[in-house]
This record gives C-alpha cells, sequence and structure tokens, in this order.
C-alpha cells in the first residue's frame, strides 16, 4: 500500500476567511428568525446575569456593612431588607437559567436543520460527479468532509454565532458597569488590556496553523483507515499486519503531533491569560481596597467592581476559544467549498431530451406498466451500439482506447477477448458514460450518449461486473434497489430468470433475509447470481457482462449461460470475457490488444485464420483436448 499524497493547505488570506464565513451564513439565512430569538433568549440571559452582583452589592451596602456595630434593633431591620434582595437574587438566577436553557435548546434545533441541509447539499454534489472524480479522490477523505468538516461547521453555528453576541454584549455590559461604579478603579483594571489584546494576537496565529494541521492530519488517518479495512483480506493473507500497523502507527503519529501542537497552544493562553485576569485583580483589590479604608468607596462596590472584572475576562477567555472553533471551521469550509466547486465532469446538454432505447423485438410494455421501462417501436437499421474513432485516455495521453471502430446492431450478442489493459472493460464504462471520450463519437441508438440525459440512458444499460457490489439490507432491496417500478415479485422473477431463486428461497428468510455490507455473507457466486437478477428486474435494453461469470463454480456457470443466452434473445448483449467459452455462441467476437480491434469475427472463423483468438483459444483448452 502506498501512503496517500495529501497537499499542504497554504494560509488562507483575510478576503478568504470573508467569503468562506459569507458561505457559511448564507446557509444560516434561512434560519434568520430563529437565530434572532436565540439571541433575543441569550440577551436576556446576559442581562440577568449582570444583575446579580448588583444585588449583591445592595446586600453588602444596604444590610450587611451597616449591621457592623449597629444596635439589635438597627439589626433586625437591616436583616428584614436582606430577605426580599436574596428572593430576588434567586427570581434572578432562575430566570436566566431558564433562558439559557430555552436558548440551547432552540439553537441546537436550528444548528442541526442548518447542518442537514449542508450535509444533504455536499452528499448531493459528490454523488452528481462522475467515476473520473471518485478515481482520484481517497474515499476516507470525501467521508471526512461529510462528517468531520460538517461537524466542525456545526460547532461554528451553535458555538460561535449567536453565543459570539452574548459575548460581546457582556463585555460592553461590563466595561459600562466598571465605568460607572468607578472610572478610576476601571482604568487600573484596564491597564493590563493591551497585553490581553497582543497575548490574543499571538493565540490566533498559532492555534490557526495547529488546526488546520490538526485537520489535514485526521484526513488521513480516517482515508488509511478506509483503504486498511476495505483491503483487510489482502493484508491478512499475505501477512501484511505488521506493515500495514507501521504505516498506520506514522500517520497515526503525525496526528498526535498536531494534536499536541493544539494543546501546547492553549496551556499557554490559558494561564497567561489568567495570570493578567489576577494582576488586575490584585490592582483593583490594591488600590480599591485603600478607597474602601479611606471611606470613599463601599465594600460592596468592591465586590460588585471585581465581579465585573470577572465577567469582563471571562468572555474574552471564551472568545478565544470561539475564535479557535470559527478557524476550524472555517479551515471545514474551505474544503467543503472546494469540493463543491469541482463541476461534475459529465453534465446532461441542457437541449438533451428524454428517449428510450427501441426494442429489437418490438415486444414491448405498454406506457405506466410495472415491472420495467416502456419499449418503443424498433429501427433496425440503426445501430444499438456504435463506437466510431473513439480515442480515450484516464489520464493524460496515456491512450487506453486508441481510434476504437466498431457497430453493434439491435439484438445482436458480441464478445470482447484480449490481454489484461486491452481496454475491453474501459469500453463497458463509456457505453453508460461514466467517462467522456477525448475524441471520436459513442452512441446508443444512433444518438451520442453526450445528447442523452445520463439517468434515461443508464437505466436503458443493464450491466454485471465482476466485482459484485450488495448493499447492506436485504435480498429483494438488493435486487430491485429502490426502484418504485419495482416490487417484490418483480425481484422474485427475475431471481428465477437467472437460477438464483433456489438458494435464495434456502436463506432463512428468503428474499427478505438480510444482506450486510458488501454481501460479506454470501458466496462470490451468490452474489453474482444477484447481481443478474438485479440486470434483469430492471430489463435493459443493452446488457454489459463484464467477466460476469468469472466468481461461479462450473455447474453455477453453466446454467447462467442457458439464462444468459435466455435473456440475451432480443436484447443487445456485450460481453467480456476472458473464459471464452462464455462467448463462443456470441454473433461476432472483437479481439483487441493495446485499445485497438485486432481481429473480429464468428468463433469458427476465428479459430480457422488461426490468429491470435486461435492461440488464446488453444491456451485455454490444450490440457482439456489432450
Amino acid at each position: 500500500m502506498s501512503d496517500i499524497d495529501y497537499h499542504a493547505e497554504p494560509d488562507r488570506p483575510s478576503g478568504a476567511d470573508r467569503q468562506l464565513l459569507a458561505w457559511a451564513l448564507a446557509y444560516a439565512r434561512p434560519h434568520v428568525a430563529a437565530l434572532a430569538g436565540c439571541l433575543l433568549l441569550l440577551l436576556g440571559a446576559a442581562a440577568l446575569d449582570l444583575a446579580q452582583p448588583f444585588l449583591i452589592k445592595l446586600a453588602i451596602d444596604r444590610a450587611m456593612a451597616p449591621a457592623a456595630g449597629a444596635t439589635p434593633a438597627l439589626r433586625a431591620a437591616l436583616s428584614a431588607q436582606l430577605a426580599p434582595l436574596a428572593w430576588t437574587y434567586v427570581a434572578v438566577v432562575a430566570g436566566a437559567s431558564l433562558l439559557q436553557y430555552l436558548q440551547g435548546l432552540w439553537l441546537g434545533l436550528t444548528g442541526q436543520r442548518i447542518i442537514l441541509a449542508v450535509r444533504r447539499d455536499l452528499f448531493d454534489h459528490l454523488e452528481a460527479q462522475g467515476l473520473g472524480f471518485f478515481d482520484q479522490q481517497p474515499a476516507g477523505r470525501l467521508v471526512t468532509r461529510v462528517t468531520n468538516d460538517v461537524e466542525a461547521l456545526n460547532e461554528m453555528y451553535t458555538s460561535v454565532l449567536v453565543n459570539l453576541f452574548r459575548d460581546l454584549f457582556v463585555i460592553a455590559g461590563a466595561v459600562v458597569l466598571l465605568l460607572r461604579l468607578d472610572a478610576r478603579l476601571a482604568l487600573v483594571a484596564f491597564a493590563v488590556m493591551p497585553l490581553v489584546f497582543l497575548t490574543a494576537l499571538v493565540f490566533q496565529r498559532f492555534s490557526r496553523r495547529a488546526w488546520r494541521r490538526t485537520r489535514l492530519e485526521l484526513a488521513r488517518i480516517n482515508a488509511r483507515l478506509a483503504e486498511t479495512f476495505s483491503g483487510v483480506r489482502v493484508i491478512q493473507l499475505f501477512g501484511r499486519e505488521a506493515r500495514a500497523s507501521q504505516e498506520f502507527r506514522a500517520i497515526n503519529d503525525g496526528y498526535f503531533a498536531a494534536t499536541i501542537d493544539v494543546i501546547r497552544v492553549f496551556a499557554v493562553f490559558g494561564p497567561v491569560l489568567n495570570l493578567l485576569t489576577s494582576l488586575a485583580l490584585a490592582g483593583v483589590i490594591w488600590y480599591g481596597g485603600g478607597l474602601v479604608l479611606g471611606a470613599t468607596m463601599s465594600l460592596g462596590t468592591l465586590y460588585a467592581f471585581t465581579a465585573y472584572l470577572r465577567r469582563l475576562f471571562d468572555p474574552l477567555n471564551g472568545l478565544a476559544e470561539k475564535y479557535n472553533i470559527l478557524q476550524s471551521a472555517l479551515a471545514s469550509a474551505e474544503r467543503i467549498t472546494a469540493l463543491l466547486a469541482v463541476e461534475p465532469a459529465l453534465r446532461d446538454r441542457e437541449d438533451a431530451a428524454v428517449a428510450v432505447l427501441p426494442s429489437p423485438t418490438g415486444a414491448g410494455r405498454a406506457p405506466g406498466a410495472t415491472g420495467g421501462p416502456t419499449r418503443a417501436e424498433p429501427a433496425a437499421a440503426i445501430p444499438a451500439v456504435e463506437f466510431d474513432d473513439v480515442w480515450f485516455a484516464y489520464g493524460g495521453e496515456d491512450w487506453v482506447l486508441r481510434g476504437l471502430s466498431f457497430r453493434v446492431m439491435p439484438g445482436e450478442t458480441v464478445g470482447f477477448v484480449g490481454h489484461t489493459g486491452a481496454g475491453k472493460t474501459t469500453i463497458m464504462s463509456l457505453l453508460p458514460r461514466f467517462y467522456d471520450v477525448a475524441r471520436g463519437r459513442v452512441r446508443v441508438n444512433g444518438r451520442d450518449v453526450r445528447d442523452w440525459p445520463q439517468r434515461a440512458l443508464r437505466r436503458q444499460v443493464g450491466s454485471v461486473m465482476q466485482d459484485v457490489f450488495l448493499f447492506a439490507g436485504d435480498i429483494a432491496g438488493n435486487i430491485t434497489l429502490g426502484d418504485p417500478r419495482l416490487g417484490p415479485a418483480d425481484a422474485e422473477r427475475a431471481a428465477e430468470l437467472v437460477g438464483a431463486a433456489p438458494f435464495v428461497r434456502r436463506l432463512p428468510g428468503g428474499f427478505d433475509a438480510p444482506v450486510v455490507e458488501r454481501g460479506q455473507s454470501l458466496s462470490a457466486g451468490e452474489r453474482q447470481l444477484i447481481a443478474f437478477a438485479r440486470a434483469m428486474a430492471h430489463d435493459p435494453d443493452v446488457l454489459i457482462l463484464d467477466e460476469a461469470t468469472a466468481s461461479v463454480d462450473t455447474e453455477t456457470e453453466e446454467a447462467l449461460q442457458q439464462a444468459i443466452r435466455s435473456v440475451a434473445r432480443g436484447r443487445t448483449t456485450l460481453i467480456v470475457a476472458h473464459r471464452l467459452a462464455t462467448i463462443k455462441d456470441a454473433d461476432r467476437i472483437y479481439v483487441m490488444d493495446r485499445g485497438r480491434i485486432v481481429e473480429q469475427g464468428a468463433h469458427a472463423d476465428l479459430l480457422a485464420a488461426g490468429g491470435v483468438y486461435a492461440r488464446l483459444w488453444s491456451l485455454q483448452f490444450a490440457g482439456l483436448e489432450g
């Protein structure tokens, strides 16, 4: 396994940050009313929080301080004043708690609705990408974008977007109250503010870099995990556990080091800010204590001053954490928007009209009938499939197909053979337009596949590959794939047609039998039969079989060959096979080499010609003939 190349992410200019923030806020725009309600609740809770020190100040100045040296009668009178203040304090605290609860619940629901939309749009965009996109993107990286990066945005919406205004309100309120209580003492407290802002600036620079590196390393871990778990069978078969562990350890160490950098930044910033807070409090106690002793300031005022000073510094500490969350969210937004900016390589043309392929036999169904797509009347003079001087490369000019041309008439069965890398499977990927050709044209029913709506084209093309993918669910669901046109009866009929029904009915639950991820609870041959049933249930006009019988035993293959002959009758069928016996009955066989057709003809004619096909046949069956 080779390590994945992850490109370092350069620092973003401030303009880019503003653009990313504007993109993120655009998702919050439909929820402005809910966010405004949350903000009002937060401001109400903040106002009640700011009222609490003032109530205690009144209790100290009006009742507690005058009680020193007072007569018993005066003390009783002063004590009577404490009860209303105490109950008022309880009511204020309870009100603030209630508002915080309502705000937290409302904000959480709103944030989840926003994230729901982000995740949905990202998934839909990724799903619209062509196979070429997924060939270049590690699955773990894409999973990280849809999960971790989207969750980082959720943190921004719920912890920063509204709470930031609360912190700013508390800071502004605390500053005003400090100045109103005593301007001289406020200046003493504010003397450390330049150092606070300098500390915040340094923290911003280091935390930004540290968090970006952490996200990058986390994406590497996710990608490696996805690759390792997908290939665990190969790792164990070849005894590569130690090597895989070593490679993961190196990536894990990188993530550990990045996380430690974040911890170091916070480990420095927190104590420094606490030290500055303590210096401000020390100055207030020293200077304010002198004012109290000089009888120019009340003890309650000094207490309220220290309480408001705490409320001033606590949001500043929180602002640093929120800035960290914001930077993490912007780094995630940068990666998400980079994905969203990738335009799908394959797009339907604006003038692409929905159409259906003709049935070579004309045995179509009535429009709206269940059980499969509607077929039109035949147009036998037009090739069902045509490759016209097709050139194709997965990258650059490393051509897989070189000027390839051939025609398949409606109802014909053709086979493709050749050495590995000759381009056989690539042909089958170009037909349903998983990729676009570099030169030339691929036509279906006389029409360039680029002029077809992709969904309509692929609905008419059935495909069975050697590597069968089954989804977690049940057997019937893996045959119908949730197509509303197909029901359980259609799944059973398709299974009967390809010979899959007997083994399915032996399973506990039959067609409702559960299927685990990728169908690992079924044998390779059973998965292959289900794939055949899936293709048949959707009743395609063109059937692609790419090494479709390679994973079944001889007995199953013989039964499957009979089913193939039955369903291929009246249907255009393209077969890729290494087992030449699979295609010996084809109407025509194309022999490929390095992206070109070097021989073509019927099985008997190719054997008589004594060329490449004859040599391949001899290599496969020489032992049997001897």
